[in-house]
């Protein structure tokens, strides 16, 4: 083993039995084709088809009623700004304190 990390990388020396070629087992024997995949064979007519039964038509969907929908979705939309604001306060106040108390201190 040597110290250099690059002599893993290097060529081996001239005669060294790694620089040969790889030779093969046996030079007489017949050297493998490819012969495709295998055939596919029918199944035997003795097994049924698969049936396929229609399914049934959709059910119908209750009715919505859009003028609710419309209003709890801006009642959803003044809650989150309240909480958005009420946030931005607190944020607001507790920078407004570590400011003061880096300044007094």
């Amino acid at each position: 083993m040597t110290s250099d990390p690059d002599a893993v990388w290097r060529r081996p020396a001239a005669g060294d039995p790694a620089d040969q070629p790889a030779t093969d087992p046996d030079p007489d024997a017949p050297k493998p084709t490819y012969t495709g995949p295998p055939p596919m064979r029918r199944p035997p007519q003795l097994v049924p088809a698969p049936l396929i039964q229609p399914l049934p038509p959709p059910r119908q969907l209750p009715p919505q009623d859009h003028d609710a929908i419309d209003a709890e979705e801006q009642q959803a939309r003044m809650v989150t700004y309240g909480v958005g604001i009420v946030a931005g306060v607190l944020t607001f106040l507790l920078f407004l304190f570590v400011i003061l108390r880096a300044l007094s201190g």
